[in-house]
C-alpha cells in the first residue's frame, strides 16, 4: 500500500481495505439521500417510501465498530491515546466542518414560509450556531434557529457523528481493554435496551435521536451502544470464510432490508419495533460478515466499491443542507411525488456531486495534509 493512500485510509500502515464494505457504506449512504427526498413527501412513518432508510445509521455503526476493530485493536502497544484520537479527527472532523459551512451557505438564502424563523435569524446568531457546529457539541434549544429541534439545525445528519465521536472515546478509553466475554456482555445488554426501546415506542421504531432533550439523548445512546460494539465484538470473533458474490449480495440484503415497508400498520407498532430490532441485532451484523468475507474479482467491481466508500461520508454529511431546500420547495409550492419526481433525481445526482467535489478538493488534500502534520511525521 502506498504512502497516500495509506494516510487517507481509515486502516492503519499495513492493514488492507475491505473494500466490499468500503462499498457497501455508499450503497447505504446513496439509500438516505432517497428515503431523505420521499419522507419529504410522506404524511406519516406509515406512507414513507423506502421505508426503513432511517437504519442506515444503525448500519454505519455495525461498520464503524467493526473497522474501529479491525483497524486500531492490535496497534494499541504502539499508539497512544491521542495518536488514536489524532487519526480519527483526522478521518471525520474536516467533513464535519465542510457540512456546517454548506449547511449555513443554504440557511442564509433558504427564506422561505416552511420555515419563518429563518428569515428573523440575523447573521451574527447563524454564523455563531456554525461554529459550534464545526465542534459537534450540542448547542442549547436557544441556538435552534430552524425549529425542528435539532442538535444542530444547519446539518441535522451532525447528531449521529455526535455519537460516533462519542463511541470512539468510549472504545479507545475503556472498551479496547475488554475481553471478548466482557465485550460480549456488553452487546448483550446493549441489545436488550434496544429491543425495550423499539417495541415500547410510541412510533414503533427507533427514528430519533437528533435533539438534545433527554428522551432524545436516550434514542441516540441506546442507538449507538449494540451496533458499534457488536460491530467491534464481530472484527474480533470474524474467521475468513470466503463467500462468493458477496459485495452482490450484501449490497441486495442492505437494499431490501431499508426499503422494506412498515410493519403491523397503526394498530400493531410493536411489529415494527421488533423488525427494527431483528435487522439491527442479526441482519445488519450479518451483512458486514458477508462483506467482509468476501473477495472482488472483476477490475470494475473493484472501482465502483472504492468510489462508492470514497463519496459515501462525503455524501451522508453534505446532502441534507440540499433537502432542506428541496423540502421548502415542496412545501411552499405544494408538489406532489408525481410532479417533483425530477427534481427529487436531480437532489440526489447533486449530491453525489457534491460529495465527489468536498472528496477531491477539501477533504483528500485537507487530510493528507493533516495526516502528514500530525502522524506520519511525529511519533503515535
Amino acid at each position: 500500500m502506498n504512502t497516500s493512500n495509506t494516510q487517507l485510509s481509515a486502516f492503519p500502515d499495513s492493514k488492507n481495505h475491505y473494500k466490499i464494505l468500503d462499498g457497501l457504506r455508499g450503497v447505504a449512504a446513496i439509500i438516505v439521500v432517497a428515503f431523505h427526498v420521499f419522507e419529504t413527501h410522506s404524511t406519516s412513518h406509515q406512507d414513507q417510501i423506502i421505508n426503513h432508510g432511517y437504519l442506515a445509521v444503525d448500519f454505519f455503526y455495525v461498520l464503524s465498530g467493526f473497522v474501529i476493530g479491525y483497524a486500531y485493536d492490535d496497534r494499541w502497544g504502539k499508539m497512544t491515546l491521542a495518536g488514536f484520537f489524532k487519526r480519527r479527527l483526522i478521518r471525520l472532523h474536516p467533513m464535519v466542518i465542510m457540512g456546517m459551512i454548506v449547511g449555513a451557505i443554504g440557511f442564509y438564502f433558504q427564506a422561505c414560509n416552511y420555515w419563518p424563523t429563518i428569515s428573523q435569524t440575523p447573521a451574527w446568531k447563524m454564523l455563531f450556531v456554525m461554529l459550534i457546529g464545526f465542534t459537534l457539541i450540542c448547542g442549547p434549544l436557544s441556538m435552534d434557529i430552524r425549529g425542528w429541534h435539532e442538535m444542530h439545525p444547519l446539518n441535522g445528519p451532525g447528531w449521529s457523528l455526535f455519537f460516533e465521536y462519542i463511541a470512539n472515546i468510549l472504545y479507545a478509553v475503556f472498551v479496547r481493554k475488554f475481553s471478548n466475554t466482557a465485550l460480549s456482555i456488553l452487546v448483550i445488554l446493549s441489545g436488550i435496551a434496544l429491543i425495550h426501546l423499539a417495541v415500547t415506542s410510541t412510533n414503533g421504531d427507533i427514528i430519533g435521536g437528533w435533539s438534545v432533550e433527554p428522551e432524545q439523548l436516550r434514542i441516540g445512546i441506546s442507538r449507538l451502544m449494540y451496533p458499534f460494539f457488536a460491530g467491534l465484538l464481530l472484527s474480533r470473533i470474524n474467521r475468513l470464510s470466503p463467500i462468493k458474490y458477496s459485495f452482490l449480495l450484501s449490497s441486495m440484503l442492505v437494499i431490501i432490508f431499508l426499503s422494506i415497508p412498515r410493519i403491523g400498520g397503526t394498530t400493531h407498532l410493536w411489529m415494527n419495533g421488533l423488525y427494527d430490532s431483528l435487522c439491527v441485532i442479526l441482519i445488519f451484523p450479518l451483512i458486514v460478515f458477508i462483506g467482509a468475507n468476501g473477495e472482488i474479482k472483476g477490475k470494475y467491481t473493484s472501482k465502483l466499491c472504492k468510489f462508492l466508500g470514497d463519496i459515501s461520508y462525503p455524501i451522508y454529511i453534505t446532502h441534507y443542507p440540499i433537502i432542506y431546500i428541496y423540502t421548502a420547495w415542496v412545501s411552499d409550492n405544494k408538489v406532489p411525488l408525481q410532479q417533483a419526481w425530477p427534481m427529487g433525481i436531480l437532489v440526489l445526482f447533486s449530491s453525489i456531486l457534491l460529495a465527489y467535489v468536498c472528496l477531491k478538493f477539501y477533504d483528500m488534500p485537507l487530510r493528507k495534509w493533516l495526516g502528514n502534520r500530525f502522524i506520519y511525521k511525529t511519533p503515535n
